[in-house]
């Protein structure tokens, strides 16, 4: 996590990733696609649970209720089917305990902070969005369905400047806090996306 904040505040997020044109309303819903995936697998109540939290989501969206500890704690109460989840309260590790997500009196300040970045307007859509699902992976609020709750998070950025995507699956890679690389190929990919969805749309539309 310390890693994170480390390689976070090196990037030139500005540069990252180009402006994109909105809105952008796409032939297909990839989200919801993906949230559906579990349905069609063996667990249908992790689908099912996604597809409520992406609804509540774009509810939240829709009344433009700023990023907040607060809200994604309600989004993950639904990802995880689980009403009393809250903030973790110890350290966290993943990779298989490869990374230590360390806790201390001011990591949920701290990421609360950075959850307001993701409405700063000086930055393009796509590297707030992909900054924003960076925090939620690196500081790993909760002790389960982080990568998950990300990827929902990535998902409200963009939905905020009306822009949905018609696929998410090449954003599932594994990903390093201490790849600043890998940060800023991460905006840029979420800009190849947007600007994907927007040409395919264009060229079928509704």
């Amino acid at each position: 996590m310390t890693a994170w904040v480390q390689i976070r505040n090196q990037i030139e997020w500005t540069s990252a990733a180009g402006e994109v044109t909105t809105p952008v309303e796409p032939i297909v819903d990839g989200l919801t696609t993906w949230c559906r995936e579990g349905i069609r697998s063996s667990d249908l109540d992790r689908g099912h649970r996604l597809l409520a939290a992406l609804a509540q989501s774009r509810e939240d969206a829709s009344h433009r209720r700023p990023l907040t500890c607060t809200l994604l704690t309600g989004w993950q109460q639904l990802v995880l089917g689980m009403p009393g989840v809250q903030f973790r309260r110890g350290d966290a590790f993943a990779k298989g305990g490869q990374e230590r997500y360390a806790l201390t009196p001011h990591t949920q300040r701290d990421f609360q902070h950075c959850l307001r970045d993701s409405a700063d307007p000086r930055v393009p859509l796509a590297s707030r969005a992909a900054r924003a699902y960076l925090d939620v992976a690196f500081f790993h609020p909760f002790p389960d369905g982080n990568a998950r709750l990300a990827m929902l998070t990535l998902a409200y950025v963009l939905e905020l400047e009306e822009v949905r995507l018609d696929q998410v699956g090449p954003l599932q890679i594994t990903r390093y806090a201490d790849d600043d690389v890998g940060a800023a190929d991460l905006a840029a990919l979420v800009f190849v996306l947007i600007r994907s969805t927007f040409r395919r749309a264009a060229r079928f539309p509704h």
